[in-house]
């Protein structure tokens, strides 16, 4: 079960970072044709940007933002103050962590579950993106999944078994 769940949050991440390089193109490609419309400009013509950039972008970056949660946690990349707890016997260090794990895990299905309304009503309101006329719901999807993912990933590590086990 812990292979599985850490192959799922590589393979999160890694999408991730595939969306990451397309908006990078995207915003390149755009940023391209706002130099090239401005040097255009100058012989009397213009180079279109691409429309609906920011539509894309934004939605784009919504869902890959939370996409790199699950791995971070897998990696246990969060912040720790470690100066304090080093000190403390390996008894409570390790009572200290289940303690903060549950809270991450805790968190993350909190997340989850506001993620789903939020969907849910932005479903059902018709939002849409204002150029591109895309519905907004289905980017809700990838950080609900992201959300659900990482707190099976702490309740994993909770449970003394290591994702990358």
């Amino acid at each position: 079960m812990t292979v599985m769940i850490r192959r799922l949050a590589d393979g999160l991440a890694v999408l991730g970072g595939v969306i990451l390089l397309v908006i990078v193109a995207v915003t390149t490609t755009n940023t391209s044709a706002f130099i090239l419309d401005r040097i255009a400009g100058l012989f009397g013509t213009n180079v279109a940007g691409l429309p609906g950039y920011e539509d894309f972008v934004q939605l784009a970056i919504s869902g890959v933002a939370l996409m790199f949660f699950p791995y971070c946690q897998a990696q246990r990349g969060h912040v720790a103050v470690e100066l304090f707890m080093d000190r403390l016997p390996h008894v409570l260090q390790r009572a200290f962590d289940r303690l903060w794990l549950a809270c991450t895990a805790a968190v993350a299905l909190f997340l989850a579950y506001w993620m789903v309304f939020g969907l849910l009503e932005a479903r059902s309101d018709g939002v849409v993106t204002s150029v591109l006329g895309w519905a907004v719901w289905p980017f809700y999807l990838p950080g609900l999944v992201s959300m659900i993912l990482w707190a099976l990933v702490a309740a994993t590590q909770i449970a003394g078994g290591t994702p990358d086990a």
